[in-house]
């Protein structure tokens, strides 16, 4: 197997004195989507946002295509190429669908396709019907599709998704989907926050479920499909 793209060990976090991880240890491997899974305040956001240096985290190894980042800031973890869709989305209202996009633009490593708005519109049909309009003229999903969108401009080789199904109709979550599908197709690995249980399933090769702020379970998402009873306890599924 090769070196794995993300690798995170004994992962702590604290927000004031309180303590959120536990010791979380995980790899992500290049093209690979793992799924954080786990009822709501379980520490999956927590996870996302102590990877990408935006919390209080301390962890004995965390190593993003072999560059340390214990205390290096969040916008040189981004240049490395770790992309980040926080669960608030947080594009610019004010400007249009392809101003967001132009924002997010960084140029691709040599050998790969760069994304681009014309091959974005065709992965999000619906963000091609709207190229001039603003950001807060939009609806939950478009707005979720237009920061995905953005973050793929950057040219990432990993993404972190925080609740990307969360709140929005189902004909868009069908699109995250298949979003999701063709970032792994094209190498982008995807680590994914989600409460819903069976977009996960869906879409991920590995499944790491979180109960409190500990890892009670990481392996193959059929493994975890298979497991009725973990289910039940930590997904209430």
């Amino acid at each position: 197997m090769n070196a794995p793209l993300l690798e995170v060990w004994d992962l702590r976090a604290f927000y004031g004195r309180a303590q959120v991880l536990f010791d979380l240890t995980f790899r992500l491997q290049a093209g690979e989507v793992m799924a954080l899974v786990g009822r709501n305040g379980a520490g999956k956001t927590t996870t996302l946002k102590a990877i990408m240096g935006l919390v209080s985290a301390s962890a004995r190894q965390a190593t993003f295509k072999g560059h340390s980042l214990g205390r290096m800031p969040t916008y040189k973890i981004a240049r490395l190429g770790l992309g980040y869709v926080p669960e608030d989305r947080r594009i610019f209202t004010d400007l249009t669908v392809e101003e967001n996009l132009e924002t997010g633009r960084r140029p691709a490593v040599a050998g790969r396709s760069p994304w681009t708005p014309e091959r974005l519109f065709r992965l999000f049909p619906n963000l091609a019907e709207m190229r001039g309009r603003r950001g807060n003229q939009m609806s939950g999903g478009e707005q979720q599709m237009l920061a995905i969108a953005r973050t793929l401009m950057g040219n990432p080789d990993a993404i972190l998704l925080d609740e990307p199904s969360e709140g929005i109709a189902p004909v868009i979550v069908q699109m995250m989907a298949e979003a999701i599908r063709a970032m792994k197709a094209e190498g982008v690995a995807v680590l994914l926050s989600e409460q819903n249980w069976a977009f996960a399933a869906g879409i991920s090769d590995r499944a790491c479920v979180i109960e409190r702020g500990e890892i009670r379970f990481q392996g193959s998402m059929a493994e975890l499909m298979a497991n009725e009873a973990l289910r039940a306890e930590t997904l209430g599924v």
